[in-house]
């Protein structure tokens, strides 16, 4: 168990140490070609016309802080698989050199999903840094976005139906339900939801915190069935998560945006199933709970766009819910620690709900 315990916890101590010693030419490089909106706010919201609370809320700092923060989280995660590998081939017979995560079995298609993520969400951030596209703020097309998470989560549940055989989802120990061949639609649809929470970067700090309990979370889940590499990724995750909160707790040097967040999110359903019928476990059932945050985010735009669409009035002073808070006076930061201390909370009831307690 001790060896199985480094793997895991030593790489998050790697992932943290990179992702401070590349920050500041990180930061050097987005202040030095002012990579941030060149115009503050959205000018639309998803349920139709304009969003002049955000853009008041937002107004000061949009246009000063770099965006593109999230490429900490995934670089630092990239060079510490690197390291890792490096050990193993120089070191085969010591402890160290049994770090290596990097696997066919447990690693591959998540760290896939990551990658696909970061480079798309870097496109769209440069994109709205520049100011194109066919919105208000620049970028990528929601509605390409989605394409490109729906493409990939179509190749992944593929992956796992044909290569993996897996056909099932694990519902708390009760029973497994059998899917057939509508596992990948349904792969598909949990992928396009998890991104669909991506609005939740929108607060310094609030993001970071959020998928640092998810991914803790999992990578306990992952602990609990020996899946130790998987774990050893998600914990990878949160070195780099906490590398990018150093800088990202108020007031934030940059922003995660559009290159961490759709990477994050688009990796966390993967590891969701990576941790339900292959792990004998139930990474798919606690989902909603581990992420209640990311649902609670997704919801609440769901209901103010069915208030404004057949009722004509805002349930809520704005949507997603943390900018509501917001509206109503809370201070920022006070949204950010109240979000990390449920996002506590959701990880441990997720991971007993996992264990089976």
């Amino acid at each position: 168990m001790e060896p199985a315990i480094i793997k895991v916890f030593l790489p998050t101590a790697i992932a943290f140490f990179i992702g401070i010693l590349i920050t500041p030419a990180v930061t050097h490089y987005l202040y030095k070609y002012q990579a941030w909106k060149k115009k503050a706010g959205k000018g639309y919201g998803y349920g139709g016309g304009g969003t002049p609370i955000f853009d008041r809320l937002h107004q000061h700092t949009d246009t000063n802080t770099p965006r593109l923060g999230g490429v900490v989280i995934w670089l630092s995660v990239i060079l510490t698989i690197i390291v890792t590998m490096f050990l193993s081939w120089v070191l085969p017979d010591n402890l160290v050199g049994s770090l290596n995560f990097f696997s066919r079995s447990q690693t591959w298609l998540p760290i896939l999903a990551l990658l696909v993520g970061a480079v798309v969400g870097f496109a769209d951030d440069l994109l709205v840094i520049r100011n194109t596209g066919k919105h208000f703020a620049g970028g990528l097309p929601l509605s390409q976005r989605i394409i490109v998470v729906a493409i990939t989560a179509l190749f992944t549940a593929w992956w796992f139906y044909e290569k993996l055989e897996v056909t099932s989802i694990s519902f708390f120990s009760i029973d497994q339900i059998e899917l057939g061949i509508l596992f990948i639609p349904f792969f598909v649809l949990v992928a396009i939801a998890v991104y669909a929470s991506s609005v939740i970067d929108g607060i310094d700090g609030l993001s970071g915190g959020v998928f640092l309990f998810i991914f803790a979370a999992y990578a306990g889940i992952a602990f609990y069935q020996q899946q130790f590499d998987i774990a050893a990724f998600c914990a990878t995750l949160v070195g780099g998560i906490l590398a990018f909160l150093w800088f990202n707790i108020p007031p934030a040097r940059f922003y995660m945006t559009e290159t961490g967040i759709m990477a994050l999110t688009m990796c966390l359903t993967v590891v969701a199933f990576m941790t339900d019928t292959l792990g004998e476990g139930e990474g798919v059932s606690v989902l909603p709970i581990v992420g209640f945050l990311l649902v609670a985010t997704v919801a609440s735009d769901i209901v103010q766009i069915i208030g404004k669409k057949f009722f004509k009035r805002r349930v809520f002073r704005i949507a997603p819910l943390h900018h509501h808070f917001e509206a109503i006076g809370w201070p920022s930061s006070k949204v950010t620690m109240r979000y990390w201390v449920l996002g506590f909370v959701c990880a441990v009831l997720g991971i007993l709900l996992a264990i089976g307690f």
